[in-house]
């Protein structure tokens, strides 16, 4: 028996970039099947050209061992292959029923949505597949958890029986992913076949009845999770062997730095995101912020690098007031800041990478007497960033608009972490690089809190803020659930908290 998909040769080329490189994958029958590797390796391109959203340059895509061409995203559910992007494709002020009919809707009477059977074939979905789901609740009230599982009883109502899962565990709480994982059990023992893409190693090991590594645009090898570690998949990802690992010896802080006091912050459209938010960080010692992403956490750290203005409260940083002060004045008291989006806050895209290294210390010595730059000096400091921080790029002089996600993320790294600092608010330091380079990243954190920096780390990946963090604070709706100690703190505590429930006891 042929299996159910199977991806032969597939080759897709960008200007500038091979994407995919003759890329083999089978799916079998009732298979979990992980796509594993870092952003950038080809994974998302790979799946979008499987689900009609690009069109392969060289290859063939076979569905129950015939060939097909998949064209559009249409035709791809017509040949039963369904997939869940990583930002969800729902319309928040609808209800479920509305959702998941969209674009098939059904007319009764010639003329009125049929939303009676619609409801009716989704609670047959809810039990047959053991998914919880009200199909009369509104979108916008439901948690991200939820409004996963409205994607996916999607794909089973327009009867797909292959799943692809970009990234799906990118915005759940711990509890949610083990929720996800039991739903996804129960569609492969009912006949479904999960493609199930991911850069968690852990979460990849638990799921997967195969692995298959992507580096570079190329397979690098399949494997089982029995034949296989964590350890051993990450140098596949990476091409050398890695410590996923922390070492870090017990904190000494120090001062306070950071002293936040009722900090309430609005959002563009002046909702409260930040309310009565207090904390204090000291010298040597790491915070860690967590939370399911959009809790608040960007509009809090907007609010102390100066990008948001404050409705109420105080920020001071060494002692100084800082509450609405200016970047630069922020920056200046002695303060790093790795902003969560890269292109918006941390780059100019049109400058070089030269330039982009030298951003926040451009009009200082030796790169500038008055309103002269010294060209020499700027270039000698970004290659030997370049260096150090392992930018991958053709030149200091190349745009840096046309680095890969990846490399714009080290230019800001490197930038921030180069000069001398006080305090670090680091916003997903390692979002977008490799498990080589976020190895790198953690142990350069860790040596910035044992030279007496204080840092507040922001970070939806569990795991990063448990073996980084020395307190841990979660944020949640804008407010602080509980701060603790970071060896009291459990993945089932941290994830009640992240759902807004405090632990008994």
């Amino acid at each position: 028996m042929p299996p159910i998909l199977e991806l032969d040769g597939i080759t897709k080329r960008f200007p500038g970039v091979l994407a995919n490189d003759h890329i083999c994958l089978t799916l079998e029958s009732g298979e979990i099947h992980a796509l594993l590797g870092e952003n950038g390796a080809g994974k998302t391109t790979l799946m979008n050209i499987l689900y009609g959203l690009y069109h392969p340059d060289g290859g063939r895509i076979l569905v129950r061992g015939k060939e097909v061409k998949i064209d559009t995203p249409n035709e791809a559910i017509r040949l039963g292959i369904g997939m869940v992007h990583q930002h969800f494709m729902l319309v928040p002020p609808f209800t479920v029923t509305e959702n998941v009919m969209l674009g098939v809707e059904t007319i009764k009477n010639g003329l009125f949505l049929d939303r009676e059977s619609v409801a009716a074939r989704i609670r047959e979905i809810s039990q047959q597949y053991g998914i919880q789901i009200e199909p009369g609740a509104y979108v916008k009230d439901l948690s991200v958890g939820a409004q996963q599982r409205v994607e996916i009883v999607k794909i089973l109502y327009r009867q797909a029986d292959i799943l692809i899962l970009d990234e799906p565990t990118a915005v759940l709480t711990p509890q949610e992913v083990e929720d996800l994982f039991q739903v996804i059990r129960e569609l492969v023992a009912r006949g479904v076949s999960v493609i199930f893409i991911s850069h968690k190693l852990k979460e990849v090991m638990s799921i997967a009845d195969r692995i298959t590594v992507l580096r570079d645009g190329r397979v690098v090898g399949t494997t089982r999770p029995a034949e296989t570690s964590p350890a051993a998949l990450a140098q596949m990802m990476v091409g050398r062997e890695v410590i996923l690992t922390v070492d870090k010896k017990p904190a000494q802080p120090g001062d306070v730095v950071l002293d936040v006091n009722d900090l309430q912050v609005f959002d563009d459209r002046q909702q409260v995101k930040v309310e009565g938010v207090s904390l204090q960080v000291r010298a040597g010692e790491i915070l860690g912020i967590a939370g399911v992403q959009g809790n608040g956490q960007t509009e809090f750290v907007e609010a102390l690098t100066g990008l948001r203005a404050v409705a109420g409260g105080t920020v001071r940083i060494l002692g100084r007031e800082t509450t609405r002060a200016s970047p630069r004045r922020i920056l200046e008291t002695g303060v790093a800041h790795v902003p969560e989006d890269r292109q918006r806050d941390g780059l100019v895209l049109t400058y070089s990478v030269a330039d982009n290294l030298a951003l926040n210390t451009y009009y200082l010595p030796p790169f500038a007497s008055g309103i002269q730059l010294h060209e020499r000096a700027i270039f000698a400091s970004a290659g030997e960033l370049v260096k150090q921080f392992d930018i991958r790029t053709p030149s200091i002089q190349t745009l840096v608009s046309s680095l890969s996600g990846g490399n714009q993320q080290k230019v800001i790294v490197a930038r921030e972490f180069a000069r001398p600092i006080k305090l670090l608010i680091a916003s997903q330091p390692t979002r977008g690089l490799d498990v080589g380079s976020i190895e790198y990243i953690h142990q350069r954190l860790v040596e910035k809190r044992d030279q007496g920096c204080a840092i507040l780390l922001v970070s939806p990946e569990l795991d990063e803020i448990m073996s980084l963090s020395d307190r841990i604070a979660v944020m949640y709706r804008g407010k602080i659930m509980d701060t603790l100690p970071a060896e009291q703190a459990t993945l089932e505590k941290l994830g009640l908290l992240m759902a807004g429930v405090q632990p008994e006891g």
